[in-house]
């Protein structure tokens, strides 16, 4: 099966501008962890829940933080032409819970683990690969 028949392609996103604030609120009532940052349709980052504790609140920043200022960059994206095993590979060996789908440079749409284990129940070698997703890990 190929991710463009299991991802979301309804997405919200924020614009670099946007502040931590726009983007928890985006959060809060998608009741998703995470969004996009694009400029115009092309990804720029993505911020997680996570993002906005650590990079935002642990550090005493303003709420009207742009999130430009602590989302996560380093971005890896899939095809919408790719399979199912195919994007539970690159999360399972990158750590990674959503995988932007991009197009032409073009966000399409995006991959959450809860939608690969679905896809997978029925389909042993993808959930093999979800299984080193979540790997427990150690306080420093």
């Amino acid at each position: 099966m190929q991710i463009r028949n299991l991802m979301t392609d309804q997405v919200t996103t924020v614009d670099s501008n946007s502040t931590v604030v726009d983007a928890a609120r985006v959060m809060r009532d998608l009741n998703v962890g995470v969004v996009p940052v694009c400029k115009g349709q092309q990804p720029i980052g993505m911020i997680t829940d996570r993002d906005i504790a650590i990079r935002n609140v642990a550090e005493n920043k303003d709420f009207n933080t742009p999130v430009n200022q602590v989302m996560s960059q380093d971005l890896i994206y899939g095809s919408p032409e790719m399979s199912v095993e195919e994007a539970a590979q690159i999360m399972g060996e990158r750590q990674i819970r959503r995988l932007p789908i991009v197009e032409n440079n073009n966000l399409v749409g995006i991959v959450s683990l809860g939608d690969l284990a679905v896809a997978s129940q029925t389909d042993m070698e993808a959930g093999e690969a979800l299984s080193t997703i979540s790997q427990p890990s150690q306080p420093q």
